[in-house]
């Protein structure tokens, strides 16, 4: 099977993300997400990244129990860092100091149900916090065989760096697709130079690089991308004429607007593993084939 490598991780050339499983994406469906991360294994995807803050942890429960009975198939990514309202489960502020890192940490393997944590990543760096103090903690869970391997999310350049003094840095996660290429600024380079992998989180432009009509202007009502600037009403007409041209492209090749724009992503170097985040099954293409990846 072709992989890619996050640090010494050999994952698969893409990845699930599952946050809209139990957030944010309107209403969830628990079956439907069931399937869909029963089709990803399937079709030989190995990473699967999730958060404690999904959902006040709701979505490490979900994916922990889901993975459980093949878990010596996959890795697991998750977050920590970002603190959120009760109930709701919605982002409210950062903490990263080393001590609540070291409690979500273990929070966080108790609601995956296992032992070590594969790919760890600081959710958003705090500014409260030097960088050195929460990679300390984040480095001690290594040390102490609960975690694999350690990860920065949302990093600018100069953060990267003076992470990468403390601990290795396995995998930069940040948005990267079509729409969004501010990673290409700085962080990319900083993270390349560092060993990192990059994993692009809404390499689909959260659905509308699908060409799915639904995904631009049929949004569900508890849907977050309704607050997110892309889909306002000045925005939108643009980003359409955007996805027009991907469709083009992919009528030109067989392909669908999607393949094209993760097919896209893939081609940025071999540690780039895109991770879209489908509700429902789709289908993926078989990691053992050369030609889907290269």
């Amino acid at each position: 099977m072709i992989t890619r490598a996050l640090g010494d991780l050999e994952v698969s050339p893409l990845g699930l993300g599952c946050m809209g499983m139990t957030l944010a994406y309107g209403r969830p469906d628990q079956a439907s997400a069931r399937r869909t991360i029963d089709a990803a294994i399937d079709a030989g995807v190995t990473l699967f990244d999730t958060a404690d803050m999904y959902g006040n942890g709701a979505n490490e429960t979900f994916v922990g129990g889901a993975l459980a009975a093949r878990r010596g198939r996959v890795r697991i990514a998750t977050k920590c860092g970002i603190t959120t309202w009760p109930v709701v489960g919605m982002p409210r502020g950062l903490d990263a100091r080393p001590e609540r890192i070291l409690r979500c940490a273990d929070a966080s393997l108790r609601r995956l149900r296992t032992d070590v944590i594969d790919l760890y990543y600081l959710h958003r760096p705090d500014p409260k916090v030097p960088i050195e103090e929460s990679m300390g903690a984040m480095a001690h869970l290594v040390t102490e065989g609960k975690v694999r391997a350690v990860g920065l999310s949302e990093a600018d350049a100069g953060t990267i760096r003076r992470a990468a003094a403390v601990h290795p840095i396995a995998a930069l996660q940040t948005e990267w697709s079509l729409f969004e290429r501010g990673i290409e600024d700085g962080p990319l380079a900083a993270a390349r130079e560092v060993g990192a992998g990059v994993v692009p989180y809404a390499p689909l432009g959260r659905g509308m690089l699908t060409g799915d009509p639904s995904a631009a202007t049929d949004l569900p009502l508890l849907d977050f991308r309704r607050f997110l600037p892309r889909w306002r009403r000045a925005n939108i007409a643009a980003a359409l004429e955007g996805v027009e041209v991907v469709r083009r492209v992919a009528a030109g090749h067989g392909a669908t607007p999607g393949q094209v724009a993760l097919a896209w992503l893939l081609s940025r170097g071999r540690t780039s593993c895109p991770s879209p985040a489908p509700r429902s099954p789709i289908v993926w293409p078989r990691t053992s084939r050369r030609s889907t990846w290269t």
